[in-house]
């Protein structure tokens, strides 16, 4: 790495190095550009799924029997002549309809038409949605409303809510980056280096990543180039943060920056390599999930943290060494400054206090964080389609009055799909009736040698009740060969099985290959086993804390089934990265030191940073609130109060005061201590 890094920052190689490297990337990010995201309609299901094989029978049928927009016509009252007359006039001119009549309910309140939607992406999906609903809400009687609900509407709606979402989650992450720069610097210059740097990395990273999967041939989501963004912003700032500080310490001993920067890489280099390696690691395992979205998210991730990390260690360096000391202006280092291990920093007075008494900070920390992980005893999974917005749209309202006067579960049936021609289909719909908890039956579609039964479940729509017969329902079918259960609501019953399974599988296959990537890095068996174990306790409480914020605060009464896993894998590899940052900081200073200095150097050197690093990260995925969907905020709470929890408790109290407790035997079998007349000089200095 020595020659890398003197090449790196070698006179006239350094701003070509630059200049090449970002004009590089912006002629990939112009040319080449991303790749096109594939069909969304499977990637939510689970592989090996009943849902899933549901849905790809279903897409056998004829194109207009793709799904459906259900236009629910309404008034405060019963229906006048006037009204039927305007629905019935609306229902010939809604796009698709083809004269279809309009259904009046029971009690006269309310009237529907269902309008088939042709398959096809959800932008396509949300062009017909629109189309009716304005052909529909045309000319209508005073008081008369028209809205539009069903599965076409809601996948319409929920492609509003990433209808330019990229851009502005893009500006919002930049913009809290660029903030949180400058006052970290205080400087009006050189906070633009490393933001002009992630910034051309996170685009190179959208490119590289989508381009991956799409050789790949692996799905991915709407949601996938947003949290890509926040994730390589974070952690590419975070790279920035660490060695611009270590660069800032070298200057204060040596003259040249170009020598001062080859240092600094150097001796950064161990600790970002290790980082990037343990979160591509930990992102990678997600390639084991049974949901195409959360491979491609896994995947997606994995390479954009590379790209962040190599222009962390490449680009970064030779754009710094660009510009002479004045880069910092105005607190320009200099030469004969004391260093932050040697400065009596607020950090290194907050390691002496915890050295004095390692075992009492240590149990009141673990108490803290247990008390904070008993909310998780109360957590409560899976959402309800209408509980997915943070902002009601127009088909959940309207799904919330077509039960008004329809019943509940008729808008979005349980969908049962078999192989068969129009009379295996009756014979079924008769089968299906007879089930309890199955309200009504028919035949919806046939062609292709495929039948669409719809059926209508008793309970609420996302109740624990029509869930139950969904089971039930296939309890009952179970016999009946190639025939499945989907729909909404089955979808939901496989989700959550399918983020049980996930969850045993991938939690402990993370925590394995972490401890493993830290045993290597370490050459240590407890540190490890130590370090994991803190970042474990800080999810815990992450998780416990945010489900109170979400329960008495924001207002949510359930947790989506796929959060815990993704903010576990963020949370522990992220979390771990500020461990890599403090103990391999540690062990340096060890080297001359001894163990408990060393650690207490170590803080005193990176507390600052990593702080800084910490609240940053934590300010980023906070960002992913500006998308109006449930599952992105509870994402973004939980990391960046674990993030926080991490950053100020676990890395500032807790771990200087296990490693100075345990002293050499923290870093079992590995060596690190100096000669003990060294030991008893830094015992005295301290």
């Amino acid at each position: 790495m020595g020659r890398i890094a003197d090449m790196v920052t070698r006179r006239w190689v350094a701003g070509l190095l630059a200049l090449a490297a970002l004009l590089g990337a912006g002629a990939l990010i112009g040319v080449v550009g991303q790749a096109e995201k594939p069909d969304g309609t499977l990637t939510a299901l689970p592989l090996d799924s009943d849902s899933r094989a549901a849905a790809e029978l279903r897409q056998a049928l004829p194109e207009a029997d793709g799904s459906a927009a259900v236009v629910l016509f309404a008034r405060d009252g019963k229906l006048t002549e006037a009204d039927t007359a305007a629905v019935e006039k609306a229902a010939r001119s809604l796009p698709g309809a083809q004269g279809i009549p309009p259904q009046v309910s029971e009690d006269g309140t309310a009237a529907v038409v269902v309008v088939p939607v042709a398959s096809g992406d959800a932008t396509r999906t949300a062009d017909l949605v629109a189309e009716i609903r304005s052909a529909a809400k045309a000319g209508l009687p005073d008081g008369l409303t028209a809205q539009v609900t069903g599965p076409a509407a809601i996948q319409a709606d929920l492609a509003g809510v990433f209808d330019g979402a990229n851009t502005r989650l893009l500006l919002a992450t930049a913009s809290v980056v660029a903030l949180l720069l400058v006052i970290t610097y205080r400087s009006p210059v050189l906070w633009l280096v490393p933001l002009t740097v992630v910034g051309i990395a996170d685009q190179l990273a959208a490119v590289a990543a989508t381009r991956t999967l799409a050789l790949f041939d692996v799905a991915w989501d709407e949601s996938t180039v947003g949290i890509l963004s926040v994730l390589v912003f974070g952690a590419g700032t975070d790279y920035a943060l660490l060695l611009i500080s270590r660069y800032r310490d070298e200057l204060r001993t040596t003259e040249d920056r170009r020598a001062a920067m080859a240092h600094a890489l150097r001796r950064t280099t161990e600790a970002v390599v290790s980082s990037a390696s343990t979160v591509v690691l930990g992102l990678l395992t997600l390639l084991l999930s049974a949901f195409p979205a959360t491979r491609g998210l896994g995947l997606a991730c994995a390479v954009g943290v590379v790209v962040a990390a190599i222009f962390a260690l490449v680009v970064l360096p030779a754009a710094l060494v660009v510009f002479g000391r004045w880069v910092f202006w105005p607190k320009v280092p200099h030469v004969g400054s004391a260093g932050l291990a040697d400065a009596r920093s607020p950090w290194r007075r907050v390691g002496d206090a915890v050295a004095r008494r390692p075992v009492a900070v240590a149990a009141v920390v673990l108490v803290a964080l247990g008390v904070a992980a008993g909310g998780i005893t109360q957590i409560k999974a899976g959402l309800s389609t209408a509980d997915q917005f943070l902002d009601t749209p127009e088909s959940i309202t309207a799904s919330q009055r077509y039960g008004e006067s329809f019943p509940a579960g008729s808008v979005d049936p349980v969908v049962v799909m078999t192989r068969g021609d129009e009379a295996a289909g009756k014979a079924l719909a008769e089968k299906v009736s007879a089930v309890d908890g199955v309200e009504s039956a028919r035949v919806a579609a046939s062609g292709g040698g495929v039948v669409e039964v719809d059926a209508v479940l008793a309970g609420d729509p996302g109740s624990d009740e029509v869930r139950d017969n969904v089971v039930a329902l296939r309890e009952a079918l179970a016999d009946s060969r190639d025939t499945h259960v989907g729909g909404t609501e089955a979808e939901a019953v496989d989700t959550a099985d399918a983020s049980n399974r996930d969850r045993a599988l991938i939690l402990p296959l993370i925590l394995g290959l972490v401890v493993l990537a830290l045993g290597g890095l370490l050459r240590s068996v407890v540190a490890p086993v130590v370090l994991v174990a803190t970042v474990v306790g800080t999810y815990l409480a992450s998780l416990g804390a945010s489900w109170v914020l979400f329960t008495q605060l924001l207002g949510f009464e359930r947790l989506d089934e796929g959060v815990p896993l993704l903010a576990f894998v963020f949370l522990v590899a992220l979390g771990v990265d500020y461990n890599i940052f403090l103990v391999t900081r540690a062990a340096e200073e060890s080297r001359g030191h001894g163990p408990r200095e060393g650690m207490l150097r170590a803080l005193a050197a990176t507390g600052g940073v990593i702080t800084s690093a910490g609240v940053l990260l934590a300010a980023v995925f906070a960002v992913l609130g500006v998308l109006p969907l449930v599952v992105l905020a509870q994402l973004g709470v939980i990391i960046c109060v674990g993030v926080l929890l991490d950053t100020l408790v676990v890395r500032t109290l807790l771990v200087p005061a296990l490693a100075v407790k345990l002293g050499d035997r923290f870093w079992w079998p590995r060596k690190v201590g100096a000669p003990a007349a060294a030991e008893e000089r830094a015992r005295v200095d301290a």
